[in-house]
């Protein structure tokens, strides 16, 4: 496994996936993933035990795999991401050639 270039406290942009565009900073980093702060927040049900009497439900991040991210460096601080277009072609309609038979 190569070294990482990501490390904790960084910032970081989520380039694909339900949170592409938002920037955030790393808290963790596991093996292959990454958990960014208010970034793939889930919720989990939990039962009622001594140490949490009421039970109830609980949200956190989670990871997130750190192929999705990219480092922001301060070059790219002032840039914004955006979607690119696809490109304008002509109308392809099919065309017919008097061909000799």
């Amino acid at each position: 496994m190569s070294k990482l270039k990501i490390r904790k406290n960084d910032e970081v942009l989520i380039i694909t996936g339900k949170h592409k565009g938002q920037k955030g900073r790393v808290l963790e980093i596991n093996k292959d993933r990454v958990k960014v702060d208010k970034i793939n927040i889930v919720k989990k049900h939990l039962k009622p035990s001594q140490v949490n009497p009421d039970g109830g439900i609980t949200e956190f991040e989670s990871f997130i795999h750190i192929s999705n991210v990219k480092l922001v460096t301060k070059a790219d601080k002032k840039s914004i991401f955006k979607k690119s277009e696809p490109k304008k072609e002509e109308s392809k309609k099919p065309t017919t050639e008097k061909g000799d038979k």
